[in-house]
């Protein structure tokens, strides 16, 4: 599914965690209990059962914001779910994410302990943060036309599950996950990298 350059503390495996409202309390066992694996496995289950089940309203209020997250920064995607806390930049200027909200170019995202986010960006590709984790979009480039461009996602700690879109498919060698330990080259569309250490 995929070639990766990891070492240390990073891992990558292949699963699909999804999350809605009504699954909070599984996911905080999972956590505490089980570790993020668990948290993972049992995402997977859900979704199946859960995705045709809730209604676009559910996800992705109109009145949410749709511009991108800071004044004059590029918008490369969108907030599609969020479960607990989770938050778009540092310190004083972070704010609460919100399905619907725009994510700009360098952002850095978060979430807390019991915290998850979904979000999509303009080549289709889907990122899934678990719990505790923080990452910055470093950069992402991408033509509709050509299809051609770049994706640099840093994982600072946690977990995120990604699923390729257009970016991976045409250029699979110029889409990448750094974490503090190892780069991740893609030749999949399906994919975790998960972390346990802090730059």
């Amino acid at each position: 599914m995929l070639s990766a350059g990891a070492a240390n503390n990073t891992s990558v495996s292949i699963k699909h965690p999804v999350f809605t409202q009504a699954t909070m309390q599984p996911i905080s066992f999972c956590v505490q209990r089980l570790g993020i694996a668990c948290w993972l496995t049992w995402a997977a289950s859900a979704a199946v059962a859960q995705t045709a089940a809730v209604p676009p309203s559910l996800t992705t209020p109109a009145s949410a914001p749709a511009a991108a997250s800071q004044a004059g920064t590029p918008r490369i995607g969108t907030f599609k779910q969020v479960q607990g806390d989770a938050w778009v930049g540092t310190d004083a200027a972070r704010r609460a994410a919100q399905p619907g909200a725009g994510v700009g170019l360098a952002d850095r995202l978060s979430t807390g302990p019991q915290g998850a986010a979904t979000l999509t960006l303009k080549d289709g590709t889907v990122l899934t943060m678990g719990p505790d984790s923080v990452m910055d979009l470093r950069q992402f480039q991408f033509d509709g036309t050509t299809q051609q461009g770049n994706f640099v996602l840093d994982l600072l700690r946690g977990s995120v599950r990604v699923v390729t879109g257009l970016l991976a498919k045409v250029n699979p060698e110029l889409f990448k996950v750094q974490t503090p330990t190892s780069v991740v080259g893609v030749r999949g569309t399906d994919f975790i990298v998960e972390t346990q250490d802090a730059r």
